[in-house]
């Protein structure tokens, strides 16, 4: 195999890695002795010396570790700083309207509702600070309540949760009758 090769192979094992890497490690994966795995590495590390290049190589104590120039600190800083958009995914939707028209609620309750785990989703709404922990029920294993955030009303344009919008019992037979043509259907499947 020639060099190239070889610094390819050694640059997508520290950047996937993202940690420290033993030279014994990279060298027994290349099957190469650690010497001239070395020398791969340290071909490397000055190429990436370059002035033009964001990253470098670190030696820790007899292994390696790609890492973010010094210099670019400061343009890490403000990519981290910038505010992240959240993606709500159907069943982060579902999970959420299911929260702010039942609150307070538990994660059995919601489960209970929507026929699958919702560990995942609460969760990541707590994350995106559109849920938050209300308190516990008191019930054996006093159990977590969940409820919508000033966040959630923000984000969806609305002063309070009373303003949500309410579906008349014709819409809640129509969706109850669309739900059991689908179970049918994937039953006849």
């Amino acid at each position: 195999m020639e060099e190239k090769k070889y610094e390819a192979i050694v640059e997508a094992i520290l950047f996937t890695m993202g940690e420290s890497v033993e030279l014994e490690r990279i060298a027994k994966t290349l099957e190469l002795d650690t010497e001239r795995t070395k020398k791969i590495i340290e071909h490397l590390m000055q190429r990436y010396e370059d002035d033009g290049v964001g990253v470098k190589i670190m030696e820790l104590d007899g292994s390696y570790q790609m890492c973010t120039k010094g210099e670019m600190y400061e343009y890490l800083m403000k990519i981290a700083k910038q505010p992240k958009k959240h993606v709500l995914t159907d069943v982060l939707l579902e999970t959420l309207s299911i929260i702010a028209y039942k609150q307070p609620i538990t994660k059995a309750e919601i489960e209970k509702i929507r026929g699958v785990s919702c560990d995942h989703a609460v969760n990541k709404l707590v994350e995106y600070n559109l849920v938050c922990e209300l308190g516990r029920l008191d019930a054996p294993g006093r159990p977590l309540l969940f409820g919508t955030t000033e966040e959630f009303l923000r984000s969806f344009g609305v002063q309070s949760i009373d303003e949500l919008p309410v579906l008349s019992p014709v819409q809640v037979e129509e969706f109850k009758q669309e739900a059991e043509a689908e179970m049918h259907m994937k039953l006849d499947i």
